[in-house]
Parts: C-alpha cells; structure tokens; sequence
C-alpha cells in the first residue's frame, strides 16, 4: 500500500504528516489550480486540506504499481451528498518520498464544489492566482 494511501485512510492527516512523506522538491498537478504547486510546505498544505474538504474519507478502489516508483490510485468518495471520484498517479524518488503527485477528478459539477470548498478553507497558503487566470486572458 502507497504511504499516501496508507496516511489518508487514517483519516485526515495533518499538514506534517503528510509532509514526511514528500520530497523537499515535490511537484503538486490538479485541475483545480491553473498551474502546479510546487514544494514541500505548500503540497503539503493542499493535501491536508484537500482531505479535509470532502465528505469523510471515502474509499480507494483501486491501487496499481506501473514500476518500482509509480502507482495509480482510484479513490471514490462525496462532496455534499454527490459522488466524487479521482484517479491520481503518484511517483517516488529514490529514497521513497514523493516527489511527484498528478490527480484528475470526476463529475465536474461535484469537482466544483470541491474546489471552491478547498478555497474557501485554504487559509491562504494558496495564493489567490492558483485558482483563476487573470481576468482578460
């Protein structure tokens, strides 16, 4: 099981949890944000936060081992009542750690509530221009 996994199923971790299981240089791909988030502190951040803002913790479907530092995982749960699914593509550096993490999210009107609930408890350590493109581009 991917220490990820392994880590939310425990519930909701916190910032530090999450943390020591990241690379200093971890790079962060979801459709919410308009680019990557990068670096330890802020993907921990967004990863805490993100278990946060959903309807409990739901439940991993699948996991899959690609190679020796890649796994996909398939998770569904909910977001206000509505079902919420994601599949994500985690890949470990050399020492274990995560240094790449890459989610794609399903139905769109329930990755919206999602998002907007991720923003709304962000507290900030999303800045402002992650979640939309300039206004005029």
């Amino acid at each position: 099981m991917h220490p990820l996994r392994k880590l939310r199923e425990a519930g909701p971790p916190t910032i530090e949890q999450v943390a020591a299981l990241l690379a200093e240089n971890v790079v962060f791909n979801s459709p919410v944000l308009v680019r990557s988030l990068e670096g330890r502190v802020a993907v921990a951040q967004a990863i805490a936060n993100s278990s946060r803002s959903r309807d409990g913790i739901g439940e991993y479907v699948l996991e899959k081992k690609i190679d020796a530092r890649t796994t996909v995982l398939r998770w569904q749960g909910t977001i206000d009542g509505h079902k919420l699914e994601s599949i994500e593509l985690l890949v470990d550096d050399s020492d274990g750690k995560l240094i790449e993490r890459t989610i794609a999210y399903r139905p769109f009107p329930a990755v919206r509530l999602f998002r907007d609930r991720m923003r709304a408890t962000a507290m900030n350590a999303i800045p402002d221009d992650m979640w939309e493109y300039p206004a005029g581009s």
